[in-house]
């Protein structure tokens, strides 16, 4: 077992080696010039700082304080471990409900137990809501959704704190009710809400089928006649701590498909999502008010963002996520109606994103305070996208034009590394920073974006967007080191330096 632990560290203690390296050479070149550092440093001076803080960024520290790492994957293995123990209990827990024998230790709740009829047509809420309250009260209980049925359930709220290592196995399919008229108007907003658990893990293979193509039909951005209002989301994970979401598949949510809110040290992996690409508001999924969250191997196609990260979201990590149709991944958006919004240490690693409006993107309302800082966006492939790399401060999804504001949710220290591929539009990489509130410390670092099949030349658009460029960048991105922006130019902003306000608030759901 160590000789495994040590191959898995190699590829990590090279890349530290080549880091070190880098630091030497850069530290030596530094000497030789005679750069001090000092106030007569001149333009090397600069582009020593800037390769400095290139290096904390791409590493995910944000100043030589940072007491937490959010950006970087050291705890792979253990996360590997893990995953492999999940992997074996679920397979143990597929096998035995085929064979109708539980497995040892398990207290197997199964809802066809409590009246479930599962044929689709019949309501099976009540079922499940008894069969909930029972594997609540157990120890090593398995909430049962057995496979090859269909079961009708309408707003279900499933709430804890219960026993230990609740197992929720979902291998049948759960679809809700396909006519708004038959919604609990109690429950708006939600279909299948998760609340108050701890180390719960949802697993199983199965469907859970929103049935939302009347919810879409009423809605404004479909018909612009009928009032804007809310839908329920699919699935909620809510005030939890622990839970993980393994291998399920969400598909035509009524607006978003799976929430985490609330919450911390949630993981969601091999989650697929699947709705039209013109289908309003579905979101693959939404995380708002939460830590420490990490979503890999997933696979989203929908109508809007394949992920969206909300106000209060903290340690939220990415990887291996296959993305489109939709809207891309996205920070955002923030600030709407004034609202102080704080979003801090968001990585992505490993991304493919196609036949999508956005790749990568970051989305604030003028007018709101607050801060988006310490971001790393690495190794995205983007196949056919209309805009690869997005900052809008100008965001607007209104049915009138958003009045100018002078205040803005504050945008620092993004890291935009290895992004590939091709756009359908010229404006391949999109900075469109607030005047009175210019986004500073963006990078741009081995950035090669062409235009789809061809058709002409891909550029950098920036308004009041302060950085630099490090290693290939295509399209040139000169402007974030060249133009003065309300007040400050580039030479201005220091990294190090704390935000005004780093206070935490969090909004209402």
């Amino acid at each position: 077992m160590e000789a495994v632990g040590g191959r898995r560290r190699r590829p990590r203690t090279m890349l530290f080696l080549v880091l070190v390296a880098l630091m030497v050479i850069m530290a030596m070149a530094k000497t030789a010039s005679g750069g001090g550092g000092g106030d007569d440093g001149g333009a090397g001076g600069d582009h020593d700082h800037d390769h400095e803080q290139f290096l904390k960024l791409w590493n995910g520290r944000g100043g030589e304080d940072a007491k937490e790492d959010y950006l970087n994957w050291d705890d792979d293995d253990d996360d590997d471990e893990d995953e492999d123990e999940e992997e074996e209990e679920a397979e143990q827990v597929v096998a035995w409900a085929a064979k109708c024998r539980p497995p040892a230790g398990r207290n197997v709740v199964n809802v066809d137990s409590f009246g479930a009829a599962g044929d689709g047509c019949s309501d099976d809420t009540e079922a499940f809501l008894n069969a909930w309250k029972k594997a609540c009260s157990l120890n090593n209980a398995v909430f049962l959704v057995p496979g090859g049925r269909r079961y009708k359930v309408g707003a279900a709220r499933f709430i804890g704190p219960c026993k230990n290592r609740m197992i929720i196995q979902i291998q049948g399919t759960i679809v809700a009710p396909d006519e708004p008229s038959e919604w609990d108007p109690a429950s708006p907003r939600l279909w299948l809400l998760f609340s108050g658990l701890a180390g719960a893990r949802i697993q199983g293979g199965g469907l859970i089928d929103g049935s939302g193509s009347k919810w879409w039909a009423n809605s404004c951005k479909i018909d612009r006649s009928k009032p804007c209002k809310g839908a329920p989301t699919a699935l909620t994970i809510d005030s939890c701590r622990g839970v993980s979401v393994r291998n399920l598949r969400l598909q035509n949510a009524q607006q978003m498909h799976l929430t985490v809110s609330r919450s911390r040290d949630v993981r969601l992996a091999g989650v697929r999502v699947d709705s039209p690409e013109d289908s309003p508001n579905t979101d693959g999924i939404h995380v708002a008010d939460s830590t420490a969250v990490t979503i890999q191997s997933c696979r989203i196609a929908t109508g809007d963002d394949c992920i969206s990260i909300s106000n209060g979201s903290f340690a939220v990590r990415m990887r291996d996520i296959d993305c489109g149709p939709g809207h891309g991944i996205s920070i955002g958006s923030l600030g709407q109606g004034g609202a102080f919004a704080a979003v801090d240490g968001v990585s992505l690693d490993g991304a493919r994103v196609a036949r999508a409006q956005n790749g990568v993107r970051i989305k604030t309302w003028q007018g709101g305070a607050g801060y988006v800082r310490n971001v790393r966006f690495a190794g995205v492939r983007v196949d056919g996208v209309d805009h690869p790399i997005v900052i809008d401060q100008f965001y607007c999804d209104a049915t009138r034009p958003c009045r100018n504001r002078t205040s803005n949710v504050r945008v620092s220290g993004v890291v935009f590394r290895n992004i590939t591929g091709t756009a359908r539009r010229a404006e391949a990489i999109r900075l469109a920073c607030s005047d009175a509130v210019p986004c500073v410390g963006i990078v741009l670092s081995d950035i090669d974006l062409r235009r789809e099949d061809g058709g002409g030349e891909v550029q950098t658009v920036c308004n009041c967007a302060m950085g630099f460029d490090d290693g290939r960048v295509s399209p040139a991105a000169d402007c974030l080191r060249t133009s003065p922006c309300g007040g400050m130019s580039p030479d201005d902003y220091h990294p190090d330096d704390k935000d005004d306000d780093d206070e935490v608030r969090h909004s209402e759901l």
